[in-house]
């Protein structure tokens, strides 16, 4: 496999795709942030199991992910083909919620195998930005590329809505919206310069983690980003939930829960994520960790602690800004730490990891919920954050060192 391609066409080809890929991605952002689960509890009033199946389909995805790079190398095929199956599979999963009717179980199967698909493909993206970006640019370009996705998604949480507040039972548009949305980013992936990964002759699904064993920095990375994770996916499991069930006191009506779970987070998302990717580029690793951190810490209690529409608003715009650097911290983080041709399994392990707390956080959080009340998850989910940045504190203090 050759080194980190000093092509700067091949690096703009790339860049511009990855443009028009975010547009139909940040469309289909907005069914994980509020309308899958908007539509679940208001329009079918499902039962809690279904809630949290949906919850925590994304993360059955990145479960799953730990086997993806080791598929695309024994199959040899590129790891564009493999993206494009997913998309195009998640596209399924959203045709077949749009022809759910009034049937909440098809629903329920559409929604979770797109939720799925679209995540099971991180460790191939990471691959290919590994490839094609450079180290001194590429948490910018991933940036203004979430800046795309973020305004997109705003823009669309305002309008659908609105446009759902006005059809009462009738949702299935949109979800023919992100089928489109998927063919369309399938057709980027398609389009961008193929990526290979070294084939293998076995296939060796657990391979991914010998680097657990190998790399401490790795190890310990993984752990504490396994407390934070935790803790944010308990509370982001019950961001609509909390403002739309009435049992909680808010019960939104669609356009106004959009604006808090999609428009507010979107826009802060616009206006941090560039000078995050900055940040990410220049900026001692663990500083950036736990500065996020604080962020994320802050706009949990504030959101559910804070028990009035504003505190609603600002709540979530803290997390907001917690949310734009950790997206790009989660997505870009192991470029940092490994060597090319391992990046895609790096990551792998992380999405694994990652899906492994978030199928588990979402039945926790009900759980707790029902019987002690959403306040009880957000102070649970404070204090695994800040076990987690604690715990990174000799790595912080060595990196204050090291610029002295």
């Amino acid at each position: 496999m050759t080194g980190e391609s000093d092509d700067i066409g091949q690096q703009r080809r790339t860049f511009g795709l990855e443009l028009v890929r975010s547009v139909p991605q940040g469309l289909i952002e907005t069914a994980g942030s509020t309308f899958a689960m908007y539509v679940a509890v208001t329009i079918f009033d499902v039962p809690v199991w279904m809630k949290m199946a949906i919850a925590a389909a994304a993360s059955v995805g990145l479960l799953l992910s730990l086997f993806t790079v080791q598929m695309v190398r024994r199959a040899g095929c590129t790891v564009n083909s493999a993206l494009v199956v997913v998309w195009v599979l998640a596209a399924v999963g959203f045709s077949l919620a749009a022809m759910s009717g009034s049937s909440p179980q098809i629903y329920l199967a559409g929604v979770c195998l797109a939720a799925v698909m679209m995540t099971l493909g991180s460790p191939l993206i990471a691959q290919i930005y590994r490839k094609h970006y450079t180290n001194k640019t590429r948490g910018k370009l991933f940036a203004i590329g979430g800046v795309v996705r973020a305004c997109t998604g705003a823009i669309m949480g305002i309008v659908l809505g609105n446009w759902l507040a006005g059809q009462g039972q009738d949702f299935h548009a949109i979800f023919w919206g992100y089928a489109v949305a998927c063919l369309v980013m399938a057709g980027c992936g398609a389009a961008m310069a193929n990526v290979r990964l070294r084939k293998t002759n076995r296939l060796r699904l657990f391979d991914a983690f010998q680097h657990v064993h190998q790399d401490r920095a790795f190890r310990k990375l993984l752990g504490c980003w396994f407390l934070l994770g935790t803790g944010n996916l308990l509370c982001f499991a019950l961001f609509v939930e909390f403002i739309s069930n009435p049992d909680y006191g808010f019960a939104l009506n669609p356009s106004k829960a959009a604006f808090v779970t999609s428009t507010i987070p979107m826009l802060i998302f616009i206006v941090f994520i560039v000078p995050w990717g900055m940040v990410f580029d220049k900026m001692p690793f663990y500083q950036v960790r736990i500065l996020t951190n604080m962020f994320f810490l802050a706009g949990i209690l504030v959101y559910y602690l804070g028990g009035n529409y504003l505190s609603l608003c600002i709540g979530i715009a803290l997390h907001g800004i917690g949310r734009s650097g950790g997206n790009i911290l989660w997505s870009l983080w192991v470029t940092k730490f490994a060597h090319e041709e391992h990046v895609g399994e790096y990551m792998s392990v992380h999405t694994c990891l990652t899906g492994l707390r978030g199928t588990a956080a979402p039945i926790f959080a009900f759980l707790i919920a029902g019987s002690l009340g959403p306040e009880t998850v957000a102070i649970t989910a404070a204090g695994l954050i800040l076990l987690s940045s604690t715990l990174l504190w000799p790595e912080l203090k060595a990196e204050w060192a090291g610029e002295k």
